[in-house]
Formats: C-alpha cells, sequence, structure tokens
C-alpha cells in the first residue's frame, strides 16, 4: 500500500487561522506504566477530509459520509509540470478533452506537496470554478489535492466572473462546487506523483460526531493500476 498521508506531528503547518496542532506526553511508562500522548488539533489538521458541513449550513458531517463514497476507483490527473506559484488552473489545463466521464475519485497531482511545511506552501496552485464545475459534470464526486486547498489560500471576496456571496466575505468557488453538490474534498495528500493515471485510493477520516471535517488516513493500492 501507498500511503498519501502527511503524518500528524507538532507544530506542523496547519491552514492559516487554523488551530494549532499540538502533542505532548500525558502519562509515561515510567511514571504511569503505560505512555499516552496528548492531541490539540483542529478537524482539518494534516491529510484530511472536507465534508459538507464545512461550507454548506446542514450539510453532512463527516460520520454521515458512508466509507463505500470514500474508497474506489480514482483518476489521476498529472498537471505537476504545467503548474506553479499562484497558478490558477482552467477547464482547458485539465487534459481532460474528448473525455466522456470521470470515476467519483479524481486526484489532482500538481506536485505542491513537497512544499508542505515551507513559506511557499500557501502559494499553491488552485482550480478555477470552470475547472471545478467540468469535473463535476464528467462525475467526479471526491476531488483530491495535494495543496492546502483546491481553491486559492487567502481567497479574494470575489471569483473572477461571478458574484460574490451576500456578505462581502471570501469566496471558495470550488468548494461551493462540491461541497455544494454533496461531494467530498481531500487536503494536503502527498505522493500522488507515485500513482498511475488509474488506481484505487482509500480514504479513512477519523469519524468525528457532528463534525464538518477530519483527519484521514489516505492509501492507494499498487497492484490496482497504481
Amino acid at each position: 500500500m501507498i500511503d498519501l498521508s502527511q503524518p500528524i506531528a507538532d507544530g506542523m503547518m496547519v491552514y492559516p487561522g487554523d488551530p494549532q496542532v499540538t502533542m505532548r506526553e500525558a502519562l509515561s511508562l515510567a511514571v504511569d506504566g503505560v505512555a499516552v500522548c496528548e492531541l490539540h488539533l483542529g478537524s482539518h489538521s494534516g491529510t484530511h477530509v472536507d465534508a459538507p458541513a464545512h461550507t454548506v449550513a446542514g450539510g453532512r458531517t463527516i460520520d454521515e459520509i458512508p466509507l463505500e463514497r470514500l474508497s474506489g476507483e480514482a483518476r489521476v490527473l498529472r498537471l505537476a509540470d504545467r503548474v506553479g506559484p499562484g497558478h490558477r488552473i482552467e477547464a482547458g489545463e485539465l487534459g481532460l478533452m474528448g473525455v466522456g466521464s470521470l470515476p467519483a475519485i479524481v486526484a489532482i497531482h500538481t506536485g505542491w506537496d513537497r512544499h508542505f511545511g515551507g513559506a511557499a506552501a500557501t502559494n499553491h496552485p488552485y482550480l478555477s470554478r470552470d475547472a471545478a464545475e467540468l469535473l463535476w459534470r464528467l462525475g467526479m464526486r471526491v476531488l483530491v489535492v495535494d495543496t492546502l486547498s483546491p481553491d486559492q489560500t487567502g481567497a479574494p471576496t470575489a471569483d473572477p466572473g461571478h458574484d460574490a456571496p451576500s456578505g462581502g466575505g471570501p469566496v471558495f468557488p470550488v468548494h461551493e462546487v462540491v461541497l455544494g453538490g454533496d461531494g467530498i474534498i481531500v487536503e494536503n495528500a502527498r505522493g500522488l506523483g507515485r500513482l498511475g493515471e488509474r488506481c484505487r485510493i482509500g480514504i479513512f477520516p477519523l469519524p468525528l460526531a457532528g463534525a464538518d471535517g477530519a483527519p484521514a488516513r489516505v492509501v492507494a493500492w499498487p497492484d490496482e493500476g497504481c
């Protein structure tokens, strides 16, 4: 199996504004006879799943998503040689001309996982609304990215060519398309460059009751096309 997950570690990078990750020894073998680590982290730490409830009022929470939706055939779109810092990926750059349909799981390989934890991580490539809408029309329901977000980090208040939401807050067009359609987003995957164009991926989030997302172990099976 190929592990596509970022290890959870004390002080690891999180999306700007999210709770910091801390890990400390709560019990020790020497004193207590058992070792126990105390964790403090947000629901979107490390490699994690965004449930619809993350951005949709009344949307499904992470424990309401069947595991069957999070495992299966995946298509990997290789864009690492075509994107750079802050690159906005348009629909025509996805290489899907003539493609009639996609499997439910689609992974976007930008190679930006190499910057995770560094200053360049926040200036990652991101998808345009039109690109997300194309993926959705072709059948994608689970979007996996190797960046902090499929949207621009430090999002503007309006996506060019589209109206800003009421209230004037930041807009996340890819989240709107995917989570707004009851789909799922997986962020901060790593190692997508090790996969073939088609493979089988499994996504296993913590079953946090009523939560808007959860850290996840994401794996691929190399004997099934990867």
